[in-house]
């Protein structure tokens, strides 16, 4: 018989997170899966409707039973300081709420075999799967999106040893209690075995993110043709529209392409997305720019299909080197080919795969220079090695298979 999973994730369906899609798979595979999670609220800061602290707090999804706990929504008021203090507070209210439920009555009654802790940030929330984990003495694993407390330096500048100090216990409180902890880049690896205080390097594993089985190569569709139809190089960008995304590159870009049959494609919302709109009127390259609203992740392969190119950036911080965007996964799947700016990680499974150009990050005249570039390469050859590589390493069953594995041994 199977086990019984304990899910712990802040962000769970209808947010936007692969997390979503393992744990589906998990429920095929024959386990039994518990999510506890938060009320929806991500990415725009305000409950989802028809979820709220007291509606649809326990429902089941595909299978998966769902327990929601309070949490205080993120908020967004535009304003930088106001939005701190949302997130903040956000991230502590549902650890306070992940407290109190470890100590609940239905805590100990779901009697899971394992916890799971699904960490992008906040790493606070992965403290609730220490805690369940000690006190039901079962295996506690943790797959790390996010680096802390790099993370946080990196988002709020801060490097005051007097926030960062506490983080960094927490974090090493976090790492030496867990028994498995999973990463999705190799350097992500390094980085948590050789921190100031060494994690065991036997117990960190690269677990590569996959995507979901919708994401295919796919013949132009008749969706979105309205939008898509006419016969420029297009160049899609699919996600979250925040600042690290370094999404400022693209009007500079656009401005020096202004003469070239190139439009980008915007799909998705955020933080950000006022600014960066603002940023393109400033330059006088609306005509370049077409903004679809954030569409479930089963439309992205229909968009892509009207799209030559998808694109990834990142912001001119050292910190992205580590990091292995979700979105590549999801365009190699579709066999795009792929321009970003970017380096790293990133950079080297580009090379690697041959599917794409990898631009000075942060640089809007190599940007520009690239794209011209792949406007004369053969499209068809990098498909298909966009294809081949997401095949030989992000496949959802060898890497769905591995994770069996690390469950039963």
């Amino acid at each position: 018989m199977k086990k019984h999973i304990l899910l712990i994730t802040q962000y769970f369906y209808p947010e936007s997170f692969r997390i979503n899609d393992i744990a589906c798979e998990w429920v095929k595979r024959g386990y039994k899966v518990t999510v506890l999670t938060g009320i929806p609220n991500y990415p725009m800061g305000k409950f989802y409707e028809g979820y709220s602290k007291k509606s649809r707090t326990r429902e089941v999804w595909n299978g998966v039973k769902i327990i929601r706990i309070p949490l205080i929504p993120r908020g967004n008021s535009g304003n930088k300081i106001l939005n701190a203090a949302g997130m903040i507070a956000n991230y502590f209210s549902f650890l306070r709420s992940g407290y109190k439920w470890v100590k609940s009555k239905e805590a100990a009654d779901i009697n899971p075999n394992l916890v799971f802790t699904y960490e992008v940030s906040p790493m606070t929330q992965a403290l609730i799967g220490v805690w369940y984990a000690k006190k039901y003495k079962i295996p506690s694993y943790l797959y790390v999106q996010d680096l802390w407390p790099e993370n946080v330096e990196m988002v709020t500048g801060i490097k005051s040893s007097l926030v960062i100090g506490p983080i960094n216990r927490m974090v090493d409180k976090i790492y030496r209690e867990t028994d498995t902890i999973f990463t999705t880049s190799q350097s992500f690896v390094e980085a948590i075995v050789n921190r100031k205080k060494r994690v065991n390097r036997n117990k960190v594993h690269y677990w590569p993110q996959y995507a979901e089985d919708f994401y295919v190569p796919m013949e132009p569709q008749e969706q979105y043709e309205k939008e898509l139809g006419n016969n420029s190089f297009k160049i899609a960008f699919t996600g979250n529209i925040g600042t690290a995304q370094g999404l400022d590159v693209l009007p500079k870009a656009a401005q020096i392409l202004k003469d070239e049959n190139v439009e980008f494609i915007i799909v998705g919302d955020g933080r950000y997305q006022t600014e960066f709109q603002n940023q393109i009127d400033k330059l006088n390259v609306r005509n370049k720019f077409t903004f679809i609203r954030r569409v479930q992740a089963e439309e992205i392969p229909i968009i892509l299909s009207r799209c030559q190119a998808a694109f990834i950036s990142f912001t001119n911080i050292s910190f992205w080197d580590k990091t292995i965007p979700a979105k590549l996964q999801s365009y190699m799947a579709c066999g795009k080919p792929i321009i970003a700016s970017a380096s790293g990680e990133t950079k080297k499974i580009i090379a690697e795969a041959s599917c794409g150009i990898c631009s000075q990050i942060g640089d809007p005249a190599s940007l520009a220079e690239g794209i011209r570039e792949m406007m004369t390469m053969n499209l068809s050859e990098l498909q298909k090695n966009s294809r081949l590589y997401f095949e030989n390493h992000f496949n959802k069953k060898m890497l769905m298979d591995q994770m069996d594995e690390y469950f039963n041994n």
